[in-house]
């Protein structure tokens, strides 16, 4: 279910060169039965599509209400709207194919016997890039970003990108209030949102 709204928000929003391209290497990959991460939040199967779709959700509403708020604009234009579905939908396109599925021995408390529990670890294509990095590079081999989408999926992860501890984030941030919006958006999809 979440794969059709996905590929429906996306063909309805995303249109620009290489859109087509991109989509089709999605659907080649594990992006719609990947986990969102290994123990955090989506951490099952089909976690990375919903968390997305749950990240573009947000993601509209803030934009939309920073709109209404500064302007008065009560929709946004075609170009927005693409901004939007590009950078919720594939800021984390950098898990496709990261995650492998193993399992565990876990001792059943109740019975006292050590049962198989299934668990995702990161396998062995991690890109040696920091997270936001990894999609913005994966991104860009099929379709070009402007510099706002490279600098929101660059920093979605706020704080807890390991590479935050200098002022590049804070100057992306003031420079171009969508990325921070993206960051809240995706925090709001992870912690409100995804199981």
């Amino acid at each position: 279910m979440s794969r059709d709204e996905f590929v429906k928000i996306y063909n309805k929003y995303i249109h620009r060169k290489g859109a087509k391209e991109l989509l089709q290497w999605l659907e080649s990959t594990d992006f719609f039965t990947a986990p969102a991460s290994t123990n955090y939040h989506g951490a099952y199967e089909g976690g990375l599509c919903e968390h997305s779709l749950n990240v573009f959700h947000f993601y509209y509403q803030e934009i939309l209400n920073r709109a209404v708020e500064f302007s008065g604009i009560k929709c946004l234009d075609t170009d927005t709207e693409e901004t939007v579905a590009i950078c919720a939908l594939l800021h984390d396109v950098c898990k496709a194919n990261l995650y492998v599925r193993n399992t565990r021995n876990v001792k059943n408390e109740a019975t006292g016997q050590w049962e198989k529990v299934p668990y995702y670890s990161v396998g062995e294509n991690k890109f040696p890039y920091g997270h936001g990095e990894a999609s913005v590079w994966l991104i860009q081999r099929f379709m070009r970003l402007n510099v706002e989408e490279s600098l929101a999926i660059r920093w979605h992860m706020g704080g807890f990108d390991d590479a935050a501890k200098g002022n590049n984030m804070s100057a992306a941030y003031r420079q171009y209030p969508n990325t921070m919006l993206l960051h809240i958006a995706d925090m709001k999809a992870t912690y409100l949102l995804d199981k």
